[in-house]
């Protein structure tokens, strides 16, 4: 009695593991970007409902075990998910598939930073900012006429200058070698020079210190 009891077990056993056995698939494919048809290396292949899978090679090529009716997730980190269901009605134990995959797009709502916690104190401190001169406004104040001219006045004269001047008095005494060089004292225009000159404190005792 018992020993029929165990080979009708031992046969009810057998029966199950055949019937699993044919619903088994071996299920294979490669992944590709959609647009552009790139092989997707990494990608997440899992069966829905055992939660168990495998993930596609550098070539995004994939294989795994799964059964007839099986949903398939196949995920990627940027990309929209996609669910495969594998037919019931299978008369062969493999199938190859190429699975598609979407670049997923994620619209976040604007964020706005600010540097300060209030509208009004950045207001305040907006308002008191003090930029630093670009190299525009550091040449225009360099070059401005007043000081040009009042640095000039003040400059002595270089090397060149001296003996532009030298040359000038040596030029003037030769001209008027052997005769008597002409009296300023009443030219008009060298009082009117004179007086230019006065005004403008040439006279006056200059300081480079």
């Amino acid at each position: 009695m018992k020993s029929a009891v165990i080979s009708i077990v031992l046969s009810f056993i057998t029966l199950i593991a055949f019937a699993q056995g044919g619903n088994v698939v071996q299920f294979s494919g490669i992944v590709l970007t959609a647009d552009s048809l790139q092989t997707i290396p990494y990608a997440g292949v899992y069966v829905k409902e055992s939660r168990k899978g495998t993930i596609s090679n550098t070539t995004g090529f994939f294989s795994l075990a799964a059964e007839k009716g099986d949903t398939i997730i196949f995920s990627v980190v940027g990309m929209e998910k996609k669910i495969f269901v594998i037919p019931d009605t299978l008369k062969d134990s493999k199938y190859n598939i190429i699975q598609l995959m979407s670049t997923d797009t994620i619209n976040l709502p604007t964020t706005v930073i600010y540097p300060w916690p209030t509208p009004e104190k950045l207001e305040k401190h907006f308002l008191a900012l003090d930029l630093p001169d670009d190299d525009y406004e550091r040449a225009r104040k360099n070059l401005k006429r007043e000081e040009m001219a009042e640095l000039g006045f003040y400059t002595p004269n270089d090397g060149t200058d001296n003996f532009r001047y030298e040359m000038n008095q040596i030029a003037a005494k030769g001209y008027y070698a052997g005769q008597y060089p002409p009296m300023q004292i009443l030219n008009p225009f060298a009082w009117a020079q004179f007086f230019k000159a006065w005004k403008r404190g040439d006279f006056k005792k200059k300081s480079y210190y």
